[in-house]
């Protein structure tokens, strides 16, 4: 394990996600419970493999319960939730025999629609600060919940005010901020930082020599999709996130014959809709877009009606899937790699396009293929960019 950087290579602080924070808390408190004393830190280990010490402050502790609060640091790419505390009360829980379960409190959302992959009526705490949160305080207390029952309640005092800045309202969920987080940390990227590194990157496996790029809309398609393709060598896989455009831009200015796009619902759906960034602040799912190819594909009319009310992308493919009803989503996908295969050609670059849609537990639901036939002769790739050639002139290993 390792202690997460101050700062990364460009001088820029990481920060910490929600879950994260709220991790900190519930072990700080949960080690209180039990000693009777407020700890003065806290080391939690993140998904991403680092290690991570917080500070609690607001202590409150009784021999029936104790409560700590972190203060949240989202680093050089703060959000709403920077600078708020994240909150957690730890105590005996005198209704049950033994175990330990999770809650939310004051401030943190309440999700009252399907589709978010959280039960309808429970606290918005995604999985992964979930399991979090339970294997810290497991860590901490042992035994003991063998023989007696404690309940962890995780609140955001400001959660309320904050969740109207957010989109949980419009997901349903109200009430507070949600508690997020896969990797536990929040990489410090502006907008144009990070397309650039995207780009970075496309470009260096395109001068490589690679036939075969295969680009992913995050870290967990990444790692799903190096399973579909074991043969491939580690350089050709590129996350790039919400910019579709491009890392497809790249490939075809440097002559890539063939690009496999990987990715889950949401950002597969605004792909086929036609937007190539897929940003969550920018371009929405069109729900009426989903309805029209359920109809189109000659879908029950229930499930037509279902999809038009629908709350989320992957509500839709619940839906789907609920009806056994496959055929909008191999739609979806087919058009998907269609846009794909339309905005290479619009470049005037040739290239064979694979769109693969990959469900929450890395299965692969449905592929698509398109060929990027352009009209008339394909642009010749640009110069390398400004980064890639100061860094060949240095000599740097993987630019001979």
């Amino acid at each position: 394990m390792h202690h997460v950087p101050p700062r990364n290579k460009q001088g820029k602080r990481w920060g910490f996600t929600t879950g994260a924070c709220a991790t900190a808390a519930a072990t700080a408190a949960a080690q209180a419970l039990i000693t009777g004393r407020p700890v003065s830190a806290v080391c939690v280990r993140l998904p991403i493999g680092f290690e991570a010490f917080f500070q609690p402050i607001a202590w409150r502790v009784s021999a029936e319960e104790a409560a700590c609060c972190i203060i949240k640091d989202g680093g050089d790419d703060p959000d709403i939730t920077h600078g708020t505390r994240i909150c957690a009360r730890v105590r005996w829980d005198t209704t049950r025999a033994a175990g330990l379960t999770i809650e939310g409190g004051v401030g943190v959302g309440r999700v009252t629609r399907p589709g978010l992959g959280l039960p309808v009526g429970g606290p918005a705490i995604n999985p992964v600060p979930r399991r979090m949160i339970d294997d810290h305080v497991r860590a901490v207390l042992g035994d003991l919940l063998d023989r007696r029952a404690v309940e962890v309640i995780i609140e955001v005092p400001e959660g309320e005010r904050l969740a109207q800045q957010t989109l949980n309202p419009r997901l349903g969920i109200v009430g507070g901020i949600s508690i997020l987080g896969t990797t536990g940390v929040v990489f410090p990227y502006s907008t144009a930082a990070w397309r650039a590194s995207v780009v970075q990157a496309a470009e260096m496996a395109a001068l490589s020599g690679a036939q075969h790029l295969v680009l992913a809309t995050g870290g967990r398609s990444e790692a799903y999709a190096r399973t579909f393709y074991p043969d491939l060598p580690e350089n050709v896989f590129v996350e790039m996130s919400v910019f579709t455009g491009a890392a497809l831009k790249t490939c075809a200015a440097y002559g890539v014959p063939r690009v496999s796009l990987v990715g889950m619902i949401g950002k597969l759906v605004k792909t086929a809709q036609g937007h190539m960034t897929t940003h969550v602040a920018g371009n929405q799912v069109d729900f009426a877009f989903l309805a029209d190819i359920c109809r189109d594909v000659g879908s029950a009319p229930a499930l037509v009606d279902a999809v038009r009310h629908a709350n989320t992308a992957r509500h839709f493919l619940e839906l789907c899937r609920a009806a056994d009803d496959w055929r909008p989503v191999r739609r979806v996908v087919e058009e998907a790699a269609r846009q794909c295969a339309a905005f290479v050609a619009d470049m005037g670059a040739r290239m064979e396009i694979e769109v693969v849609l990959v469900d929450f537990d890395g299965t692969a639901l449905a592929r698509a293929r398109a060929v990027a036939e352009p009209a008339g002769e394909a642009s010749p790739p640009p110069r390398p960019s400004r980064l890639f050639v100061e860094r060949a002139a240095e000599g740097e290993e993987g630019c001979q």
